[in-house]
């Protein structure tokens, strides 16, 4: 079995525990790839989600042989039988056990900030990760929930290699496991995308969770979960009619929200890219509307020269543009992303031409701003000096060659705009921190922006 990525694999792993969801059980993900898995499965199974921090002991000369792992509690699980055979002294092992326990610490504070862990005593409780190589990691976390008064340990992961799931029966009441190949090596063989999860993009998810419960206390025992619609706004997957073309989309709506920021994504990425759905979530903390959607279907993604037709993907992202605006009265941003980017700012221009014309019956239908993240706005070519929308320009440092092609585009145009760089960031702005500055200054752009085109309506 194969997996799209993390995100697919939650899904799939939450069909098969749908047996666990009437024991009303907590989701623990381990941070930080099993954090995206366990968001799917908690959000499926309207459960509340919460991380458990272990970390693996790795061979101070081949780290990534892990001879045991530590976790919350002070619980250590050790395999006798590798520390043995790797012939390293107590005094080496120590050392990396203390530089451990130490980023356990940390790890635990980064994540949930200033949150209580979730209590979990007398409640089932179901630990997901991405993958089990080794399984000490896995058996750690099982142990610490055990001693944090568990009443059943349900282990839930999408690919494992056989033996591993056997041994780790012995410490979880159940394990499911979705796929067993005896051919196993690396749990990232088992995915077309394995790419790392960050510490933000784990912080966001988490605190995406804790709004689903803060809103469910507040509606006062109505029945509203995460990920169910209405009042609570949670995340409703919907069919957007771009033409014709039907695309699967992810809407979520905050309560009371008067604003909604639609994501263009760029070349090889969908509506599941983590690092837009990080952005997507700091977006709806700061109480702005968010629809992920997919510009084509997946046969036409098959086709790489697709992703660079612009003029399709504008001719998409307007006409989805004028879906959601006949469904939902809000003012509409787009966040753009590589080839998205440009697709953003030529939807962009086409409704500002339109509403400065009185033209084509798009008058009420000006894009509030647009924001780019690691763009190609020089794909938009003869249509920048027709923007109309506020634009900020989002491009890391160290992405040297589309941080000139944003400058140049910038020149053209005549619009509010702002170039932002990112210090020492790459294309994909994966370097500790990155993203979260990225989501940060995207959520100022579009709550100053569309605050003030609503004012002016």
């Amino acid at each position: 079995m194969l997996f799209s990525d993390r995100v697919d694999a939650g899904r799939r792993l939450a069909e098969a525990l749908r047996h666990v969801r009437g024991e009303s059980p907590v989701v623990l993900g381990l941070p930080r790839g099993g954090v995206p898995v366990a968001f799917e499965v908690a959000r499926a199974l309207r459960a509340p989600l919460d991380v458990i921090v272990v970390r693996k002991l790795g061979v101070p000369y081949h780290r990534e042989l892990g001879y045991g792992a530590i976790g919350e509690g002070g619980v250590r699980v050790i395999s006798d039988d590798i520390v043995r055979r790797s012939g390293v002294g107590r005094d080496e092992l120590e050392t990396v056990e203390r530089a451990e326990e130490t980023e356990l610490a940390r790890q635990a504070k980064r994540f949930r900030a200033d949150r209580p862990r979730t209590p979990i005593g007398g409640r089932t409780v179901i630990v997901v990760d991405d993958g089990i190589a080794t399984g000490a990691t896995a058996a750690a976390a099982c142990e610490v929930v055990r001693a944090q008064g568990a009443a059943r340990v349900v282990l839930a992961v999408p690919v494992a290699p056989p033996d591993g799931v056997a041994w780790l029966r012995t410490k979880a009441d159940e394990v499911v496991c979705l796929s067993t190949p005896r051919a196993f090596r690396a749990v990232g063989e088992w995915y077309q995308d394995f790419s790392q999860t960050s510490d933000e993009e784990v912080v966001a998810l988490l605190a995406q969770a804790a709004a689903w419960a803060d809103e469910d206390r507040a509606t006062d025992g109505t029945g509203d979960q995460p990920g169910a619609t209405g009042a609570t706004g949670g995340e409703t997957a919907v069919e957007v009619d771009a033409g014709g073309v039907r695309l699967a989309g992810d809407l979520t709506l905050p309560r009371g929200t008067e604003e909604i920021v639609m994501f263009a994504h760029g070349s090889g990425s969908s509506r599941h890219s983590p690092r837009n759905r990080l952005v997507a979530a700091a977006l709806n903390q700061a109480g702005l509307g968010t629809l992920l959607f997919d510009l084509l279907t997946p046969a036409e993604e098959a086709d790489r020269a697709n992703v660079f037709d612009i003029e399709t993907l504008a001719g998409r992202l307007a006409d989805a543009t004028r879906w959601l605006r006949e469904r939902e009265s809000a003012q509409i941003g787009y966040f753009g992303a590589s080839t998205g980017a440009a697709a953003a700012l030529q939807a962009a221009a086409s409704f500002g031409a339109a509403a400065a014309t009185g033209a084509g019956g798009d008058t009420d239908m000006d894009i509030a701003a647009v924001v780019s993240r690691g763009g190609r706005p020089d794909l938009a070519g003869p249509h920048l000096a027709d923007v109309r929308a506020p634009t900020l320009l989002i491009v890391g440092s160290r992405d040297t060659m589309v941080l000139d092609l944003n400058r140049k585009a910038q020149a053209r145009l005549r619009c509010e705009n702002r170039l932002e760089v990112v210090p020492g960031a790459t294309h994909l702005f994966e370097e500790p921190g990155a993203l979260e500055q990225v989501a940060i200054l995207a959520r100022d752009w579009f709550t100053s922006h569309l605050a003030a085109s609503r004012s002016m309506r």
